[in-house]
């Protein structure tokens, strides 16, 4: 059976939250922010992570929500905007799979490969996925038992 690890993007990897009026320029419709957004942890020993445990057979891939309230327009422009920071932050690591849906879109139905690991800052995601998610504050540890 395959394994895989999912990442979310904002507030997990990417400090959304930090931008500058980050939530009048969301619900502006501006997608400025999630491209803007610094990273939260050290991105080169996660991508030397990722890319290790990636060759030992895990699937690698990002599972993150658009905006709150996103016209369907609004969707695609936020998908674009974090795939170029995915592009930007994490160039070395070949992403499996890439899911950018719509908010509030069960993260356990997203994923290609079911029973994988779930790191997200949010909860209640970890709390739907279930068994195998965890926090961001664990992730670098996990992945380094991992490698």
């Amino acid at each position: 059976m395959t394994q895989a690890i999912y990442l979310d993007k904002d507030g997990t990897i990417a400090d959304l939250y930090s931008v500058d009026n980050w939530l009048s320029k969301l619900r502006a419709e501006d997608a400025t922010p999630y491209i803007q957004a610094k990273p939260l942890v050290k991105l080169s020993a996660l991508a030397r992570r990722l890319n290790t445990v990636q060759r030992k057979g895990y699937a690698i891939g990002i599972i993150s929500w658009g905006s709150k309230h996103a016209t369907a327009e609004y969707d695609k422009a936020v998908e674009k905007a974090k795939r170029f920071w995915l592009k930007k932050h994490l160039k070395s690591v070949e992403f499996d799979e890439i899911h950018i849906v719509p908010y509030g879109t069960p993260k356990s139905e997203v994923a290609e490969i079911k029973g994988g690991i779930l790191f997200d800052d949010e909860y209640n995601n970890r709390k739907e996925w279930g068994i195998n998610a965890y926090d961001v504050a664990e992730m670098l540890d996990i992945l380094a038992e991992l490698e």
